[in-house]
């Protein structure tokens, strides 16, 4: 059996390693989904020996599957935004978007997971003001990053945390206020609205420039549909001199994960130590190309242990020798969707 401990107290290369392959043995025996793709790759227990031997399941299983390594019932499901619509059999579209689902059976393996990895980027919850500009998140249900941020803002306990739509003038007087009483302050956003915010601010007489000496912006999400897309190099220097800060944070998550990865700055993230990336061959899945070149990301994130903890990504990217790594886009033929920044 294996428990938060000894997902959540890793603490080496050799302890992630031998933690990572024990949940490879266990999703293989429980999760028939995962088997069936790893026995059509010809992998089984008997020759999985190392990380880079484990079979990745593609992200789309979970948009055509219910992908589970436990029999417990399911407390949370978890969907993506669904930016896709599936084909009809008349050759058309339907109106219904294919969402991907992630069933969770034990809510707080994610709970465990993205505290402690906000501790371990930030500190203490409680020494922050929390403030969420999320609309097309809060628009519709299952978002995890919605159940993630909602909780943060509880454990935040200021009587100023809260979550926003299009309350604009509202929002550039709550940051005003808290700059001036100096209170550490997370504004997490989806990137379109963070801009929006950043043009009315600009046709009042409220600039945000004078709010950045306490304020972290933590993008999080491309343009939704809602503006053109654009490199990430320009989008954070709009960022950074819209709200006078010096670096733009990120959060690398998804639907399919229970854990995050974060950017303190420059588009490039650190995972927490239950998570790694590697980057595979775009030409061939099943090997991975060396430090410094552009690939797939794969990602084992150990938190997933009652679903797939081995995850191919749609996202291109590319990994340094310390183990931090950049997203670099998209594959050609992949929807954009989820908490992922378009960059090319």
């Amino acid at each position: 059996m294996i428990s938060q401990e000894d997902i959540f107290q890793i603490n080496s290369k050799k302890e992630f390693e031998k933690i990572t392959l024990k949940v490879f043995r266990h999703q293989y025996d429980t999760n028939l989904v995962y088997q069936q793709f790893c026995n059509f790759l010809k992998k089984d227990k008997t020759n999985v020996k190392s990380l880079t031997e484990i079979p990745f399941l593609p992200i789309q299983f979970f948009k055509s599957h219910n992908v589970l390594s436990s029999t417990e019932p399911i407390q949370q499901t978890f969907t993506s935004s669904g930016t896709t619509s599936p084909l009809t059999p008349e050759g058309g579209t339907s109106n219904e978007p294919i969402r991907s689902k992630h069933l969770v059976t034990d809510v707080s393996w994610y709970e465990m997971s993205y505290r402690l990895g906000f501790s371990e980027f930030y500190g203490n919850i409680e020494d922050y003001c929390v403030l969420a500009l999320l609309p097309s998140y809060l628009e519709r249900d299952g978002s995890s990053l919605i159940y993630m941020v909602e909780d943060l803002i509880e454990r935040s306990n200021h009587s100023d945390s809260g979550f926003y739509l299009n309350n604009h003038s509202e929002l550039l007087q709550k940051i005003e206020k808290l700059n001036k009483e100096g209170q550490n302050t997370i504004l997490i956003g989806v990137t379109y609205a963070l801009l929006d915010l950043i043009e009315y601010a600009e046709s009042t007489s409220l600039p945000l420039q004078r709010f950045g000496s306490n304020l972290i912006i933590m993008e999080t999400g491309g343009m939704k549909g809602k503006r053109k897309e654009m490199i990430r190099e320009e989008l954070h220097t709009i960022l950074c001199n819209g709200f006078g800060v010096s670096k733009i944070h990120s959060e690398y998550g998804m639907t399919e994960l229970l854990s995050q990865a974060y950017s303190l700055g420059d588009g490039v993230f650190e995972c927490v130590p239950w998570m790694q990336v590697l980057i595979r061959d775009t030409e061939d899945a099943l090997t991975y190309v060396s430090e410094g070149k552009t690939g797939g990301i794969n990602v084992i994130d150990l938190a997933n242990i009652n679903s797939c903890s081995f995850i191919a990504t749609q996202d291109l990217g590319k990994k340094y020798p310390n183990h931090s790594f950049e997203v670099l886009g998209r594959f050609d033929n992949s929807d954009i969707r989820g908490c992922n920044l378009m960059v090319i």
